[in-house]
């Protein structure tokens, strides 16, 4: 197999995971190990890499969560009253 067959499966295969969205940044968090080895267990039994769950997740997280500028007013003007 060539080098152009092999980087056209990759790119095929990338496009499938990642939809070629630009990634610029990055997230580093602490979690439990346990919690982190199981969720990388079932990511590879679903063939999903771990950063495409997170990334669903977070796209599903802001979508239900939506941040609107009615809703950061009532956010920001209920902070004021509590202090």
């Amino acid at each position: 197999m060539s080098n152009e067959d092999v980087f056209g499966l990759f790119n095929r295969v990338s496009i499938g995971y990642t939809c070629r969205m630009n990634k610029d940044t990055g997230l580093r968090i602490r979690v439990q190990r346990e919690l982190r080895d199981q969720f990388l267990s079932t990511c590879k039994a679903q063939d999903k890499p771990a950063a495409q769950v997170i990334r669903e997740f977070m796209r599903a997280y802001v979508s239900a969560h939506e941040v609107t500028p009615d809703s950061q007013e009532k956010e920001n003007n209920r902070k004021g009253a509590e202090q």
